[in-house]
């Protein structure tokens, strides 16, 4: 039988209608000798109904959930209507009833309100992906991957693959390494990005690329994380960053109008890498509260405070309400700072106009004034280094505006982080790592040859709500800022050669100006559909062990392959 409807369509318009519908059975009831059947398909629940002495009854008391079946009957109308759903109005009076497939009973209840823990849901992800809640995680994906497709390619953008197995170039995270059987000893490796083809694109003239691009890295996870993710891959010749922030911007525009029905205020707020970190703690911030870090360590440096001894800089956040931290709260939070690496959490509150907490013995008749406090004020206050305080300071302060109810889940608050360092110094290495990549261009080449840990970066993160959602950057497209890039960064010619000779050699045939930007398409569905874990919008995802409990992978594979591959496992 041909379906003439889907399980969302039937109303009281459809009265004495003959139709056929498929799909799951949701539940059964038997009420009086009647039996009542929840038909459910990915667009809704549809009612139908067996009598005792019909033609279907006795197929009928056969079925259990999870049933594949197709049903013929008649529209009539409830007696008890169902005010919930699309169909409640009606239901179907059953003329014929086919078993299409059996089902064992499920490990888990097919419903948005599943008892299931996660780990069961990963292991019978088939089943957790009937659930109406996450069928509705992935088709909003369909359609934002679809809007941002008809922006870019409205806008000039050539839609370009790059390979997934490539070269092993270590200058991020690890790679994946794929061994190849047919060079016995060497590795092709899994893209972490198609930075570098992406790149020789723009080198090869096409001007305008995208791509929506699986990505690689092995390292470890967290609930924002995955090894294997999808980003969307931009790249554009003759720009500069405002042409790439301009995109990006009618990209969000476009994607919350078109998916969400919001109106996208653009253009973006910016904020310095500098402004973010020493206000609010993280490259990344979030804008929907304040919450503010405050240098306090002038107001102490004339005190005699244990704590604060030898410290290079006092920090803190303040908070209006006092009320709901008690001891074991402040406790709670004070863990966490030090999870964090902060050195230790103190506290400062008012009350009846002067000060109390645990520093107020060693600041004699220091004032609430004095540190712009005033009645039922509570302050927190980390010492220590400059980047341990911010980093610690920063965890915290997302803590206390989840505490404080200070997070409004229903606005979206865009941000460019911009004017980065170019580079970070490693202690224990003694050398320089690109924070962003090797081909970041310097925003001024001679400072990079000067004094690198001043050189700063043509480079760009975009925020949403405290994630970072992309980051991109203007490249380097002259071979000898390329160069000196290299040279910074310690690798030796030898180095260069191997791992990017390919891409240097590219760069002496006329490299136009380039920049691109790489948007993080699971964290920007993960906050459009509201859910704070991101294996919610992935099909089928890895666990925090990166582990897929599905197909159990990683597994062990045949020792014949390993003998093709000339690999020997284990010691």
């Amino acid at each position: 039988m041909k379906r003439t409807h889907n399980n969302n369509q039937l109303t009281l318009a459809n009265l004495k209608e003959t139709v056929v519908l498929k799909g799951w059975v949701q539940k059964t009831r038997n009420l009086g000798g009647l039996l009542f059947i929840d038909l459910r398909d990915r667009f809704g629940i549809t009612q139908l109904v067996s009598r005792p002495q019909g033609p279907t009854y006795e197929t009928a008391l056969k079925l259990k959930s999870e049933y594949v079946i197709e049903v013929q009957g008649i529209v009539l109308e409830r007696e008890s209507k169902n005010k919930h759903v699309p169909t409640g109005d009606i239901e179907i009076d059953l003329v014929e009833l086919s078993i299409l497939s059996t089902s064992d009973t499920p490990p888990m209840i097919v419903s948005n309100q599943t008892d299931a823990l996660e780990e069961t849901r990963l292991k019978y992800r088939y089943l957790d992906l009937r659930r109406p809640v996450m069928q509705s995680f992935l088709i909003n994906r369909h359609h934002i991957v679809q809007s941002i497709r008809s922006t870019l390619v409205d806008d000039g953008f050539y839609e370009l693959e790059t390979p997934i197995l490539g070269k092993s170039t270590p200058e991020g995270a690890r790679d994946y390494l794929v061994p190849s059987r047919l060079y016995p000893g060497t590795f092709y490796a899994l893209p972490q990005s198609p930075q570098i083809y992406k790149q020789l694109f723009m080198i090869a003239g096409f001007e305008k690329y995208f791509q929506v691009a699986r990505c690689f890295r092995d390292e470890d996870l967290r609930a924002d994380r995955q090894p294997e993710f999808t980003q969307i891959d931009i790249e554009a010749s003759f720009v500069d960053e405002e042409d790439l922030y301009d995109i990006t911007e009618k990209i969000m525009r476009d994607v919350f109008k078109k998916v969400l029905g919001l109106e996208i205020k653009t253009p973006f707020p910016r904020m310095t890498y500098k402004t973010a970190i020493e206000t609010y703690g993280t490259d990344k911030p979030d804008t929907r509260y304040g919450l503010h870090l405050v240098d306090y360590t002038d107001q102490f440096k004339d005190y005699d405070i244990p704590l604060f001894a030898g410290k290079e800089t006092i920090r803190g956040i303040k908070v209006d309400d006092q009320s709901i931290f008690t001891r074991k709260v402040i406790d709670e939070l004070s863990a966490h700072v030090k999870k964090h690496h902060g050195d230790a959490l103190a506290t400062l509150k008012v009350n009846q106009g002067a000060l109390s907490g645990s520093l107020q013995k060693f600041i004699g008749e220091m004032t609430p004034d004095a540190l712009g406090l005033e009645e039922g004020n509570l302050l927190f206050l980390v010492p220590g280094t400059f980047d341990d305080v911010t980093q610690s300071l920063g965890a915290l302060r997302t803590q206390l505006a989840e505490k404080l109810s200070l997070i409004d889940s229903n606005r979206f608050d865009f941000l460019w982080v911009t004017d980065w360092p170019l580079l970070e110094y490693d202690h224990d290495e003694q050398r320089f790592y690109a924070r962003h990549h090797p081909f970041t261009a310097p925003d001024d080449p001679e400072v990079l040859k000067t004094s690198p840990i001043h050189a700063m970066a043509k480079a760009y993160d975009i925020v949403l709500n405290g994630y970072e959602i992309g980051g991109g950057s203007i490249r380097i497209h002259d071979q000898k800022t390329q160069s000196l890039m290299f040279e910074t960064l310690g690798l030796k010619d030898e180095d260069v050669r191997s791992r990017f000779g390919f891409f240097v050699d590219a760069l002496k045939y006329g490299t136009p100006p380039h920049g691109g930007i790489a948007l993080g398409l699971d964290r920007i569905v993960m906050l459009m559909t509201k859910t704070d874990n991101i294996k919610d919008v992935i099909a089928f995802p890895k666990t925090q062990s990166a582990k897929d409990l599905m197909m159990q992978a990683p597994s062990d594979v045949d020792q014949k392959q390993l003998t093709e591959l000339k690999i020997k496992a284990g010691e």
